[in-house]
């Protein structure tokens, strides 16, 4: 009987041990699975922060290769005169354009990420000749960019040409 009895507190005894050490091997997890998700939404940042500097890029040398890759199907842009650009226009007007750019640079790029949708901001500052002419603009751009299967994509954007 005694050894039943000795049976039954150490089990209780062991019971209680696992049960009290359980929310601390859960924060662990916890706490493991927040380090990861922060170390891929930073990944994602980065990749975002990227795609910015490139779309630079893609203008400056009037590629259109990037956007074909990186922007939707059913991308919307709103340019910094105000027209409205599919996919289809935007690509025309980035390989026609009459600017020769001799440097296009995205800075003050912030990322913000929901989820799977990313805002990201940045300012261009463009700089190049037109018929023979200096040329320098600023714009204050907006991209809204959805993750799915082929990545982020662009689905929309938003320039505004400075004053200057």
């Amino acid at each position: 009987m005694r050894y039943g009895s000795m049976k039954c507190f150490i089990y209780c005894l062991l019971s209680t041990m696992f049960l009290a050490m359980a929310p601390a091997l859960r924060a662990q997890e916890n706490a493991q699975q927040m380090r990861e998700r922060a170390a891929e939404v930073d990944m994602q940042r980065q990749e975002l922060f990227n795609l910015e500097s490139e779309t630079a890029r893609a203008i400056q040398w009037n590629s259109t290769a990037f956007f074909r890759r990186v922007y939707s199907d059913d991308f919307i842009g709103i340019a910094g005169s105000g027209e409205v650009m599919d996919k289809q226009k935007y690509l025309t007007a980035v390989q026609s354009s009459s600017v020769k750019y001799s440097s296009f640079i995205a800075s003050d790029i912030r990322v913000r990420i929901y989820q799977e949708t990313a805002v990201v901001s940045c300012l261009w500052s463009a700089h190049g000749t037109v018929s023979g002419h200096s040329v320098s603009r600023q714009y204050r751009v907006t991209h809204i960019y959805v993750n799915g299967t082929r990545g982020w994509q662009a689905v929309s954007s938003q320039e505004t040409l400075l004053p200057g």
